[in-house]
């Protein structure tokens, strides 16, 4: 048995986390045999769900059950090392079933358990049922946290096991509807999947097929965008479904509330409206998207950049992108690198890429909530030069003084989210032959854990093997908002 506390937690709750993977993947075995998928598809999954379980059984033995404590850094650890296993894990259908390289393979795993949506596989359209949908399965499981899935049966854990739910979320400082962590997780999960529920079953009376449906809640919800269509959502507009319209409000609508702190989802349901109609995030995210979707728009119609659309296609299109790109979800109904977009939209896009959606839910970017406060920082600056030097200027977010200890951290935060996409974009632009603009906006993409990117998914998947781990790097560090995986590669934390 291991004498070390820290070492003994972390291998007991990963051998966990890889025992649910092998249960987990027996969803997508059943449909490749529903799908009739072949018996290389049939294979993977097999395979797969056998080396989980060994590699769960590995990670068990050495561990004892009775020496389980978390705190913070090894929340952080776990959280780390806990994305790269299912990513693993996760990637092994990709390189059995449909012999993708192992790069490419742990990078869609990694695009998916992160919610990322850069894909490097292309047809997509022909791809196996079951294999599609374990893409997709990767991101619903991605969306609220893997960990937050497997924390529920996790009760063994002693100290502040609310660290490991507080380590991967989107929030410095984590809120939560009830005292009780499991309580917590549980209806987020409710609320997660009742919204799911409910926009499969909307899409399904739209025309979709319970597949097509159920898919793309998968990856609507968790702000994914991995879609299984080459195309994207423009395919239900270019196969001439006679709802797509309808369609495309139904999934910009469930990418609205997956951008949405699922907080305010509970106070909706428990009839707290009044802290709704006070939350300044929700009320800057709103008007970030209607401002834009209106001045895109407008610029659209006064460039005439779109003269074979009329004034709704327009107005739909961008709202529908505008809310793709700031929600993180990175679905598309039109190309965002087509000239139907002016140069001053796609500067619009990229910044909404690092921005991203609010905290505490499952977009990815820096949130606006974030945004809120460094303007409220300027602010207070600029205050400090024409008003008395004794005056006191807190910084303050919904009439809640923000501490210092939270500035500096967000303020550092900021600071290296911006280094590690000037490093991965100067690294892009070493090893490939793009230009700055498209360099700075693949890892812009990984980084915010987007998707779209201004170059397409062909030039994505012919790129070095160097550039694809620093977008691995650049995903995971998005989503985990870089701490852990800087926690991982500090030597300090891992000692006793």
């Amino acid at each position: 048995m291991l004498k070390s506390t820290k070492y003994n937690t972390i291998l007991y709750f990963l051998s966990i986390l890889a025992f649910i993977m092998g249960l987990i993947m027996v969803i997508p075995l059943i449909l490749a045999f529903i799908y009739q998928d072949g018996n290389e598809i049939y294979q993977a999954f097999y395979y797969t769900i056998i080396i989980a379980l060994i590699t769960g059984t590995l990670l068990k033995l050495p561990t004892d059950p009775e020496n389980i404590y978390i705190d913070l850094t090894t929340a952080m650890l776990l959280c780390a090392t806990g994305w790269i296993i299912v990513s693993l894990i996760g990637a092994l259908p990709f390189m059995i079933g449909i012999e993708k390289s192992f790069i490419d393979s742990f990078f869609e795993a990694v695009s998916g358990f992160t919610t990322t949506g850069i894909t490097v596989f292309t047809g997509l359209d022909s791809m196996a049922k079951s294999i599609i949908f374990w893409r997709s399965l990767m991101q619903l499981l991605g969306g609220l946290g893997i960990l937050t899935f497997f924390l529920l049966i996790s009760t063994r854990a002693q100290g502040e096991t609310w660290q490991l739910f507080s380590a991967e979320s989107h929030k410095i400082n984590v809120s939560r509807p009830v005292p009780n962590v499991f309580k917590t997780v549980k209806i987020l999960w409710l609320i997660y999947l009742g919204f799911m529920l409910l926009q499969s079953l909307i899409l399904i009376l739209l025309g979709l097929s319970p597949f097509d449906a159920f898919t793309h809640s998968f990856t609507t919800l968790s702000t994914g965008g991995f879609s299984h269509y080459d195309a994207s959502i423009a395919h239900y507009a270019n196969s001439g479904y006679s709802n797509y319209i309808l369609i495309e409000y139904v999934i910009t609508f469930f990418m609205f509330l997956g951008g949405v702190n699922f907080l305010l989802h509970f106070r909706f349901f428990t009839k707290d409206f009044a802290s709704i109609k006070k939350n300044s995030e929700l009320k800057t995210f709103v008007r970030l998207i209607l401002y834009s979707t209106i001045f895109i728009s407008i610029l659209i119609i006064i460039l005439n950049t779109a003269a074979d659309f009329n004034a709704e296609e327009i107005f739909r299109k961008t709202l529908f992108q505008v809310t793709s790109i700031i929600t993180t979800t990175g679905f598309g109904t039109h190309n965002i690198n087509s000239s139907f977009f002016p140069a001053a939209a796609r500067q619009i896009f990229i910044v909404f890429m690092l921005i991203g959606g609010s905290v505490g839910s499952t977009s990815g970017g820096i949130k606006v909530m974030r945004l809120n406060i460094l303007g409220g920082l300027f602010k207070r600056e600029v205050k400090k030069i024409y008003l008395p030097n004794h005056a006191v200027l807190p910084v303050t977010l919904d009439k809640s003084i923000i501490e210092s200890d939270e500035i500096n951290k967000l303020t550092g935060l900021f600071s290296f989210w911006l280094f590690l996409i000037v490093v991965g974009g100067i690294i892009t632009s070493v090893f490939s032959d793009l230009n700055g603009w498209q360099a700075f906006s693949g890892m812009f993409s990984a980084m915010g854990n987007i998707g779209p990117f201004f170059f397409s998914v062909e030039k994505m998947a012919s790129l070095s093997p160097v550039i694809k781990m620093t977008y691995i790097i650049g995903m995971l560090a998005g989503r985990l908002e870089i701490l852990p995986i800087i926690i991982l590669f500090t030597k300090k934390a891992w000692e006793e």
